[in-house]
């Protein structure tokens, strides 16, 4: 019995994709122009070729920008192997190639993570100024800046003394706080103001008045308890009047 013997293509063992939007079959297209030895017939396959690249952008197709990029792309794709009449410069391939500078990630410990190192980077500028009332004011700022930030982490308010404590850490013993200092402005500032129960809207009338007012109209001049308002009273005033001339 013969065996059977399949031949399957799979993508591990084809070609890198260069550009991936436009697909295996335009770098496949791509790659037969390069194999074509006439030119002018090289010159129609590239032109074939842009032109169904720009049907996956039809709403751009005609523009000349966006043209310009498919001469580039079809460029890239073959490798600058495709010696063809192009419409444009041709893109400097070293350069798109080549690979960005490594980004090194930054090995700095920080003594205090809850704090960041931006606020051991304002703990050293406050160390090096030379006026000493601008030095506390700056110093001031930075603890109320870290009991905001305290409280957030932990979700709890800080004791000023811990704050303290912490600053005297971070500089070596270089900054101090003084004893009034006042490190609750960032903190108060943050807090959600609470709506006030009545506000004034042009006559005066706060909110659980304009409900009344609004409930009493609905109602034909009704209040919630039954009574009639401004409505009712002038209803029933001429209804006295009435009964008055007959």
């Amino acid at each position: 019995m013969v065996k059977k013997t399949y031949d399957f293509d799979y993508n591990t063992q084809r070609t890198h994709l260069v550009i991936r939007e436009y697909g295996r079959h335009v770098q496949s297209m791509v790659e037969y122009a390069v194999s074509v030895k006439d030119r002018e017939n090289r010159n129609k396959l590239a032109q074939a070729i842009i032109e169904l690249m720009g049907q996956m952008n039809p709403g751009l197709r005609n523009v000349d920008e966006f043209r310009h990029k498919l001469w580039d792309h079809i460029y890239i794709i073959s490798g600058g192997k495709l010696d063809v009449d192009y419409p444009y410069p041709k893109p400097n391939l070293e350069v798109i190639q080549r690979k960005p500078k490594h980004i090194g990630y930054p090995k700095q410990d920080i003594r205090f993570k809850h704090y960041g190192k931006n606020v051991e980077r304002l703990i050293e500028k406050a160390i090096s100024m030379e006026d000493e009332d601008k030095k506390r004011g700056f110093t001031e700022c930075i603890g109320n800046y870290m009991k905001l930030v305290h409280r957030n982490w932990n979700k709890e308010n800080a004791n000023d003394e811990t704050i303290k404590a912490d600053i005297e850490i971070l500089s070596g013993g270089k900054l101090h706080l003084e004893e009034g200092s006042n490190l609750d402005s960032l903190t108060r500032s943050s807090k959600p103001r609470k709506r006030a129960e009545s506000r004034n809207n042009g006559g005066g009338y706060g909110r659980r008045d304009r409900d009344d007012r609004s409930r009493r109209d609905r109602n034909g001049g009704r209040d919630r308890q039954g009574q009639g308002g401004h409505r009712g009273f002038n209803r029933n005033r001429r209804n006295r009047d009435n009964r008055d001339r007959q």
